[in-house]
């Protein structure tokens, strides 16, 4: 069995191994694959039978080239970049993986925000080039400082990592306005409870998105929902990049309508020198790496291994293209 990994190096980058799927079979690993050169991704996946991808597109014209393709593993929890129903039409499984990230990128939601209050790379890098030594002041700060407890915190989309991202706010003294299609009414407590959208955006503090892309979900931070948000309201998206109208958002932090945000992920990743983001007030901007620590990388590996596994067992789980 020929297995190949289309583009392995934002996941293994040479502190893990891929032992597992080397146990399966004879496995060949690329570090990355091109995005928009079809031949040579139909070239490098060649007669395998096993095909795992991250982001490298997979479209009909891979699977009709490709024929022995038996089973589609994506590095990933986003699967649009695999034409899954031309795989279910030949009968290949697609599977994903749907919740190695939770607890990271809870975390990396919260520390977005913890840096827009306190700014401790700004105060570290001013101290180490002198300016609390030439202050005349026993102490200094650049910005204003931020304390959470008793604000709101907004969270659009409250499942597994929306969860993750309230019970970490809600040990800081915050209180969780949810806002969710399926609501859990066991979540409910004295600092936590579900709302309807214009009610979280009018009401929170700090507003986390972590919400799926779908057509409804597309831009919903935009300039109409940004006007019934609070004066000085905190935005953090570490969920997907289009939830958000990135002129929108810019106009609104340069009008201090907004007072900050903490973004994880843009419209187009790489991020593109004209996003009008960069230039922004207040914008923290760091490069889709919520998902990264070795833990969570590793329980991914783990994940995507177990899914071939099961599928050569005859029982193939996380599939998404039943």
């Amino acid at each position: 069995m020929k297995i190949v990994v289309l583009d392995g190096y934002c996941l293994n980058p040479g502190d893990l191994d891929w032992k597992g799927l080397e146990a399966l079979g004879e496995c060949i690993v690329y570090d990355r694959t091109s995005l928009t050169d079809m031949e040579e991704v139909i070239s490098r996946i060649g007669d395998a039978d096993i095909v795992y991808t991250n982001k490298t597109p997979m479209p009909r014209e891979v699977f009709e080239k490709c024929p022995n393709i038996r089973f589609v593993g994506v590095l990933a929890t986003g699967y649009n970049v695999v034409d899954v129903n031309t795989a279910k039409e030949k009968g290949i499984p697609v599977a994903n993986i749907p919740t190695y990230g939770t607890a990271s990128v809870g975390q990396f939601a919260i520390a977005l925000l913890l840096e827009i209050c306190h700014h401790v790379g700004h105060h570290n890098q001013v101290v180490h080039e002198g300016k609390w030594e030439r202050n005349p002041d026993w102490c200094f700060w650049d910005y204003p400082l931020i304390e959470l407890d008793g604000k709101n915190m907004g969270i659009i989309g409250y499942g597994r990592i929306g969860q993750a991202t309230g019970k970490i706010a809600q040990a800081l003294g915050m209180k969780v306005l949810a806002y969710d299609a399926y609501k859990n009414p066991t979540l409910e407590n004295e600092s936590c409870k579900y709302v309807e959208l214009d009610e979280l955006l009018s009401q929170s503090d700090v507003i986390a998105l972590h919400c799926p892309l779908f057509p409804e979900t597309e831009g919903i931070v935009n300039k109409e929902n940004i006007a019934k948000m609070k004066d000085g309201v905190i935005i953090l998206n570490n969920s997907r990049g289009p939830l958000i109208v990135e002129q929108d958002l810019a106009d609104a932090l340069n009008s201090g309508k907004v007072a900050a945000a903490g973004l994880d992920v843009v419209s187009t990743e790489p991020i593109k020198g004209d996003n009008p983001l960069l230039g922004a007030k207040n914008c923290i901007i760091t490069p889709h790496i919520s998902w990264a620590p070795k833990e969570s990388r590793k329980r991914l590996m783990d994940i995507a291994v177990n899914n071939l596994e099961e599928f050569l067992k005859g029982s193939p789980v996380n599939v998404v293209n039943k």
